[in-house]
């Protein structure tokens, strides 16, 4: 399995000025991301202060992986964030252990 790094954005359905929480459908969001970090597909992850992003480092075989297991959550499918990017990443420093 291969590190990458994703950067997800905000889509249109993001509603600015509203918490994460305070989002729709955040508990099923949660509960969908909860079980990925249970999988061991999602390691670390979390918004990007002062910006629209996130921050997710996933282990997986593959991007299309990536996207498909991705695409299961409901802000996904709704449009509340989007797959901005996803680059393999090589942790040089500190451990994921």
């Amino acid at each position: 399995m291969k590190l990458f790094a994703v950067i997800l954005t905000h889509g249109a359905a993001w509603r600015r000025g509203l918490p994460l929480e305070g989002q729709v459908d955040w508990t099923a969001h949660a509960a969908f991301m909860d079980a990925l970090v249970e999988d061991g597909f999602v390691l670390l992850g979390g918004p990007l202060q002062t910006t629209e992003d996130v921050l997710l480092i996933i282990r997986s075989e593959s991007p299309a992986e990536i996207a498909g297991r991705l695409g299961g959550d409901p802000w996904h499918q709704q449009d509340l964030l989007r797959i901005s990017r996803i680059a393999p990443w090589a942790l040089r420093l500190g451990s994921l252990a």
